[in-house]
Order: structure tokens, then sequence, then C-alpha cells
């Protein structure tokens, strides 16, 4: 089966209902995506495919073939930060870490679809994606900050 996967062409022998996270880091070594609940309720394993975040611990690798995967890794590059990847950093929202690649792929995709998002709309956008320590208000501002760049970009 084929998967692009971050600009990048792979060839992977696995199950059809294999899930897409563990192919992406068992199979790929792509370790972004976190495995947290394994039931699509914590939103650690987000990423995107054809531009829109699905939790990649119940989506099937099959599902995904012929679409185009984006996790973490290929968001922005160390050079080249995404706007959200420049307000977690500006706004510290990380703490633990483990669910902000998560987090930040769930924002990326929202704000492709509501670049001028009120508190609401963030509150909703990202309730399925939980942080255990509870950085929400630093997420609600970093997401704030990040479509402002977007706007001005």
């Amino acid at each position: 089966m084929e998967l692009r996967v971050n600009d990048t062409i792979h060839q992977v022998d696995v199950e059809p209902d294999m899930p897409l996270l563990w192919v992406l880091r068992d199979e790929l070594g792509i370790t972004g995506p976190k495995y947290g609940c394994g039931i699509a309720q914590c939103g650690a394993c987000t990423v995107h495919v054809d531009g829109m975040a699905v939790r990649a611990c119940q989506m099937p690798v099959s599902e995904a073939a012929g679409s185009d995967i984006v996790t973490i890794e290929g968001l922005g590059t160390p050079d080249s930060l995404h706007a959200v990847q420049e307000a977690w950093i500006e706004h510290q929202v990380a703490q633990c870490g483990y669910c902000q690649s998560g987090q930040i792929m769930q924002a990326a995709s929202f704000l492709d679809l509501h670049p001028e998002p009120t508190d609401e709309d963030i509150d909703r956008a990202m309730s399925a994606n939980l942080c255990r320590c509870g950085t929400y208000p630093r997420i609600r501002a970093a997401i704030h900050a990040a479509a402002g760049k977007l706007r001005s970009a």
C-alpha cells in the first residue's frame, strides 16, 4: 500500500485495517502522533488527512491510502515554523508536552476553516483534545495569536 506522509511516498506492507497511528509510529518511525487512549477520545494522535484533523488511532490505514497525510513533523520546519507552532512557543503552552502535537494539529486544521475564531469557537473545536496539565487558557491564547499571524501573512 502506498502512503504519502509529509510529502514523502512510502510503501507499507500492512493489514488494511491496521490503525494509521501504528503505521506511522511502528512502520515509518514517525513518532509525533502519540498514543493516548486508542478510542479517539483524547486527541494525542491527531494528524491531518487531506487537510482535515483526524484521530489516527481509529482510522484504518486503508482509508488514508491515496490521501495527503501530514503529521506534526510535516506541519512546519525548524527554520519555518507554522504560525500555530510559533504561537505555542511564544505562549509557553507546553508543560509535559505529550498532548501538544495533537493539540497543534487540531488547532492548525481548525484555523484553516475559522480564521477569526471566538473563545467559544476555540473551546468547542478543541474540547476533544485533552491536556492533563490543564494549559487550556494558554492554548486558547496561542490559537488567537496564531489566527492573527495567519490573517496578516
